[in-house]
């Protein structure tokens, strides 16, 4: 299974890695595009599902203090991740935008990839004592364990760059499985024996490893000496792309978490509690349709099908969306209780404008990737810009419901603006017709 794509016609003419991406796709017949697209949302939804409960899991079972130090250290994985989802992208787009290079990307990204995980590895590890002392965990052992856990987690992000660029659809499904389940099993088995945050962290740690191996083994295969490349997949020039890479998902990661941070700061702590509740809406709306992105950004770089790509997957998006938001209107109770229940009936009513600010947060993430497709990178300045805007307008507000119509309205308005910027740029490089 974890060959699928290597198989078909010719195969015993050609080499397996150059097969998966010079023929068609899996994608290309629409049949197969729905297992494909199948496949990765349901892998992206147990996953999710999967985190989701581990984080339920942990904070039944370790208690205020214990959790609210897991959940400090998590958030900072979670930014550091960001050199992962980086590398995917730099090596989906290459493999994607120049097929025919697929075996020096491949190996070169991989080596990026390495190097990069041994790199932020050594880094968090060193850094222990002043993470420790900044998190105020009282516990150098956890600290610690985010150089073990990021080192897996940025070579990861290389290894799944390749699939996802090749369009192996069925092992990316694989590597994401095995990022979710695991932490799972082992995170609630630890936890159960032995309630404290060393512990969780200790399975979120190790869990890391296994996507890698899932990755590894669907990587496996010889790869055959590269012929002389068409573009320029130096590591340099791999390393380059990264960092551009990041700054824009970084961008994103900051817009679409820093509303949280304003109201801490600016609500009472019985408001902030509430926006916090409305947010679990705002990010299960977000994450839901994660899978058109998966499949959409290998499609984006072409010049062909990247508007097509881009549009069809906005449409997903945006009905999917719309079908969740009407739901909250109609089932507005049951949406109550996903939130929190009883306690967050004063946002009961506003719940839906959370949903459609999951909706444009989703379709704002599509047009994110869509810049790095295109490598547009002064389109990332609008996205700091929007960033500054959303802070400066967030911290005047003086409730819950205020301050989402604020986010939603300066959202929108960035996702309006990068929209427009991305089809004017499209049109100027659509080739001419004869």
């Amino acid at each position: 299974m974890l060959n699928r794509f290597a198989g078909g016609r010719g195969c015993h003419l050609r080499h397996p890695r150059l097969l998966s991406v010079s023929t068609a796709p899996e994608t290309a017949r629409p049949a197969a595009a729905v297992r494909s697209g199948s496949t990765i949302a349901v892998a992206i939804g147990v996953m999710n599902l999967a985190t989701y409960a581990f984080t339920i899991v942990a904070a039944r079972l370790l208690g205020p203090r214990d959790f609210g130090a897991l959940t400090s250290v998590m958030n900072v994985l979670l930014v550091a991740g960001v050199i992962s989802l980086a590398l995917q992208a730099t090596a989906a787009r290459r493999i994607a935008h120049e097929p025919e290079d697929v075996e020096q990307v491949e190996n070169t990204i991989l080596l990026v990839g390495q190097r990069s995980a041994l790199g932020l590895g050594l880094l968090f590890l060193l850094a222990a004592p002043l993470v420790n002392v900044a998190l105020k965990l009282d516990s150098l052992g956890t600290a610690a364990l985010l150089g073990v856990a990021i080192a897996p987690f940025t070579l990861m992000g290389a290894q799944a760059g390749v699939l996802q660029g090749e369009r192996r659809w069925t092992p990316l499904a694989l590597v994401y499985l095995a990022f979710g389940l695991p932490r799972l099993a082992l995170g609630v088995a630890l936890m159960w024996w032995r309630p404290d945050e060393l512990v969780a962290f200790s399975a979120v740690a190790v869990s890391m490893f296994a996507p890698i191996v899932v990755g590894a083994i669907a990587l496996r295969a010889p790869r055959a000496k590269p012929s002389r490349p068409k573009g320029d997949h130096t590591a340099r020039a791999l390393w380059w792309e990264t960092v551009l890479n990041s700054q824009a998902l970084l961008a994103f990661l900051i817009l679409s978490n820093v509303d949280i941070v304003i109201a801490r700061n600016t609500l009472g702590s019985h408001e902030a509690g509430l926006y916090a509740g409305g947010l679990i809406m705002s990010k299960a709306v977000l994450f839901l349709p994660q899978f058109v992105v998966v499949l959409a950004f290998p499609s984006m770089g072409s010049a062909g099908a990247g508007k097509r790509a881009l549009y069809a997957s906005l449409a997903v998006i945006a009905v999917t969306g719309a079908v969740v938001t009407a739901g909250v209107v109609v089932l507005s109770s049951l949406a109550l209780t996903f939130v929190g229940g009883a306690e967050y009936d004063a946002i009961k009513d506003s719940l839906w404008l959370f949903a459609v600010l999951g909706t444009v947060l989703s379709m704002l993430q599509l047009l994110v990737y869509n810049v790095m497709a295109k490598q547009a990178r002064s389109s990332v300045l609008y996205l700091w810009a929007g960033l500054i805007t959303l802070i400066v307008v967030g911290l005047g507000s003086d409730s819950a419901h205020q301050l989402v119509v604020r986010v939603l309205t300066v959202d929108t308005a960035l996702f309006v603006v990068l929209l427009a910027v991305s089809t004017y740029r499209m049109r100027r490089t659509a080739p001419a017709r004869s």
